[in-house]
């Protein structure tokens, strides 16, 4: 009886692998019961074919691969093609694990027999050792190629998280070498039970560490989608209070030429000379300075002309008729509003010279957006990509950073970033 415990246990082991193995690239079709259900399922087809197959090792491995595939395709979003190929992967894995297991049996002596247990504890160990591997191996290939949230840990952190299946490794080694000195059968169970008890938690821990990571991730998302709603709201607002200046001064220019129609009646030309000339003063004051024939590109361009205005930075820009533009409205004000937010706010940190320099026109098939800005502080890079040196909500600012990077993305468009001679400068195209 125990010994079927043992082999159902390695069964698990193997499974809870393919199933991580097919989780790296691809997601979860349903989960609660459902997913429960499809492993039990699993499970209990993998142990019938072991028990009923044992002695027809090709036939057990050609179903072997129908179930995984059949299963796997049932519990991960990929195609039943895919899925055929990543079982016939996994096999190959667990074949050549067989085969690395036989050559460790041959360097340990599993055939001494001391109250009967030391060739079954030997036995389920070497066979421990191969699972944790497989394991291990399983890790490397997500972090290698899988499209989960455990590739998306930091090297750091992932080095940390490898230390669980090394360790585990390393003490089953241990294990075998002292096997052969065990002399009670309590003593050879409670070995094999501390053994699989590793190699369960290394897989409890993994399913943790997932689950930290994807709530992590989850929490980014929520913070991006705040940071868009806050840009996009004051987008709208500067719309909004557009509109109203607007009608304001419809309203406005009916009494204007009803004061002109009045002084051209009564012939008084140089009182309207001088009415005229007051009216054509306050037109070059107006705010709306930017015009591209974009509702939305107005408003953010206007909206942050006016607040770099007040900051005594200078605002120079060139741009052209943006009335077909194909990129979507909370697209341009991510863009938009998080490259000119940082260069507005590395502007203010200059004593002397403050200028940034826009870029935003429609040349045949692509659009370019470029920003250039003075700044009078140490620009840090990581990992390729801009580190920002604001201590005020920091981890704000790079969430910007990276969304304008992911909207490129979206976009199939390339950036370039530079800095020289306290001038910091951004560029973005973007294929139509």
């Amino acid at each position: 009886m125990f010994n079927l415990i043992q082999s159902v246990l390695l069964i698990f082991i193997e499974m809870m692998c393919c199933k991580i193995f097919y989780e790296t690239f691809g997601e979860i079709r349903y989960k609660g019961w459902i997913n429960a259900i499809q492993f039990i399922l699993l499970l209990g087809s993998m142990c019938i074919l072991a028990y009923g197959f044992s002695e027809y090792l090709t036939m057990r491995q050609t179903f072997a691969i129908l179930l995984f595939s059949a299963f796997m395709f049932w519990h991960v979003k990929i195609s039943i093609k895919k899925s055929f190929v990543l079982a016939t992967l996994f096999d190959a894995l667990l074949l050549a694990l067989d085969y690395l297991i036989y050559l460790i049996s041959r360097w340990f002596p599993l055939d001494k027999e001391l109250l009967g247990q030391q060739y079954g504890i030997g036995r389920i160990l070497v066979y421990l050792l191969g699972k944790v591997i497989l394991f291990l191996l399983i890790l490397l290939i997500g972090k290698q190629f899988g499209k989960k949230s455990i590739e998306k840990m930091l090297d750091t952190e992932w080095l940390r998280f490898l230390f669980f299946p090394v360790f585990t490794i390393a003490a089953i080694s241990a294990m075998l070498s002292v096997f052969g000195y065990v002399q009670t059968v309590e003593q050879a169970n409670l070995l094999i039970i501390i053994a699989f008890g590793m190699v369960v938690m290394n897989i409890i821990v993994f399913y943790l560490i997932n689950d930290i990571v994807e709530r992590e991730m989850k929490m980014h998302q929520n913070k991006v989608f705040q940071i868009q709603a806050r840009n996009q709201l004051e987008m709208y607002r500067s719309i909004s209070e557009n509109f109203d200046k607007q009608k304001r001064k419809t309203h406005e220019y009916k009494n204007q030429i009803a004061c002109i129609d009045s002084l051209l009646e009564k012939k008084q030309y140089s009182k309207l000379d001088e009415y005229v000339k007051k009216i054509y003063g306050s037109l070059n004051n107006e705010p709306d300075a930017i015009n591209t024939n974009n509702v939305i590109v107005n408003a953010i361009l206007n909206t942050k002309y006016q607040e770099a205005d007040t900051k005594g930075i200078v605002f120079v820009f060139r741009i052209n008729d943006l009335s077909e533009l194909t990129i979507k409205d909370e697209d341009v004000v991510t863009i938009l509003s998080n490259l000119l937010d940082n260069a507005i706010e590395a502007c203010e940190k200059c004593e002397d010279k403050r200028v940034i320099k826009f870029k935003l026109v429609k040349e045949e098939d692509r659009i370019i957006i470029a920003v250039k800005n003075t700044y009078n502080y140490d620009i840090v890079y990581e990992h390729g990509e801009v580190k920002t040196t604001k201590t005020f909500e920091a981890d704000e600012h790079g969430v910007g950073i990276k969304n304008i990077l992911k909207t490129i993305e979206k976009y199939g468009g390339s950036y370039v970033i530079e800095d020289k001679n306290k001038e910091f400068y951004f560029s973005i195209i973007i294929p139509l």
